[in-house]
Order: C-alpha cells, then structure tokens, then sequence
C-alpha cells in the first residue's frame, strides 16, 4: 500500500486536531486545578474560621471567668464591709451598756447605806477564801472610814460562820478614781483578792459577754461552745 505525503489542507487539518486536543487537556487539567485549589482554599478558610472562633471563644471564657472572679471579690469585699460594720455597731451598742453599767456602779459608793452592805459582803467573802488570822484590806482613802466599819461587821460574820478570830487593818491606797470597793491580801501576802467594783464589773461583762450577745444579737452560727 503506498502512502502520499499530505498536502497542506490536511496537515493543517491535522495540526487543528492536534490543537484542539491539547487545548482540551489543558482545560480539563486547569479544571482540575481550579477544583482542588477551591476545596484547599475552603479547607483552610474553614481551619482559619475554626482557629478565629476558637479564640474568639477562649478570650470571652477568660473575659466571662475574670468577670466572675471580680463580681465575688466584690461581692465578698461588700459582704466582709459589711460585716465589720455590723460588728462595729454591735461592738459600740455593748461598750454603751457597759458604760451604763458603770455608770450605775459609780452610784453605789455614794448611797452610805448600799455601800456599807457590799462591803460587808466582799469583805466576809474575802476573809473565807484567805482563812487567815491576819489581812490587810486596801481601799480607797476617802472611802477608810466606811470600810473600817464594814470590816468590823464582817469580823463578826465571819467569826460566827467559822469560829475564827481576824486581825485586820484597813489602808487607803487605792486610787480614788476608781469606782469603790477592796482588796484583800492575807498577812502571808500569798493571798490577794480583788473586789474592787471596776475588776467585779470586769469578770461580770467577761463572764456574761457571750449570753449578752446572743440575747441581743442571736445565737452566733460560727460559734459551737461556750466556756
């Protein structure tokens, strides 16, 4: 079978079809290209997206739980404000009943009659804690007349509750500033009792101080003994 060269009109039509195929690879390939370039680019908006609201997400979660953390601080700064205050009040309202009280005390030293019986009493009260035959009483100097007849009465009481004599003698050096009352020290001067008015008022607030709060303010939740 012979064979003819091609004349012009077929070889371009050849090299048309040659062209076109090329040209139609290389659409499809760019077509390829374009597809996979689109889904890496939605892939990585997507990862990006995802990154932005991740930490869009962390800053609000770390802006929500300092807003909470200063909404407590606050909250526990208001609470423990008003606290204090609550205490400060409570504080100043039993300082004002215990002024009162001493106040009241003040007026017993000037009442004779009042006096001289507490006297008598604190002081046989001293005598049956020293047990002594011999005690100094201390009191103040312009109250030592008044004592020294309470003491004189005491001695009696005292001798017909225990069958013992006492030797006393009375001092004036405690302040007269304070309130009234005496002490007592044994002639061994082992011994001393306080009954003065200010150190009996003292123990008396010390003592009664947990049952005044709680008849005025309530029963203290924190509180689980009393002594």
């Amino acid at each position: 079978m012979s064979s003819r060269p091609l004349n012009d009109e077929e070889v371009l039509n050849q090299m048309n079809k040659m062209v076109a195929f090329i040209k139609q690879e290389a659409l499809e390939k760019a077509r390829e290209i374009r597809v996979k370039a689109d889904e890496e680019f939605a892939i990585e908006k997507a990862k990006l997206v995802k990154q932005e609201q991740q930490a869009i997400d962390a800053q609000y979660e770390k802006k929500r739980k300092g807003a909470e953390v200063a909404q407590k601080i606050a909250q526990s700064t208001l609470t423990n404000k008003s606290r204090l205050k609550l205490l400060h009040r409570r504080e100043e309202h039993l300082q004002d009943l215990f002024s009162t009280s001493r106040s009241s005390i003040l007026t017993l030293a000037n009442d004779e009659g009042r006096y001289v019986q507490f006297l008598e009493g604190v002081i046989v009260q001293g005598f049956l804690q020293v047990l002594e035959p011999s005690v100094t009483i201390h009191s103040r100097k312009r109250d030592t007349d008044v004592v020294k007849q309470a003491a004189e009465n005491a001695a009696r009481t005292y001798k017909d509750i225990s069958g013992r004599d006492v030797d006393f003698s009375v001092e004036g050096t405690l302040s007269d500033d304070g309130a009234g009352g005496v002490k007592l020290v044994s002639g061994t001067r082992r011994i001393t009792l306080d009954n003065t008015l200010d150190e009996r008022l003292r123990l008396l607030e010390e003592r009664m101080l947990p049952e005044i709060r709680k008849d005025l303010f309530g029963p203290n939740e924190n509180r689980k003994f009393f002594t």
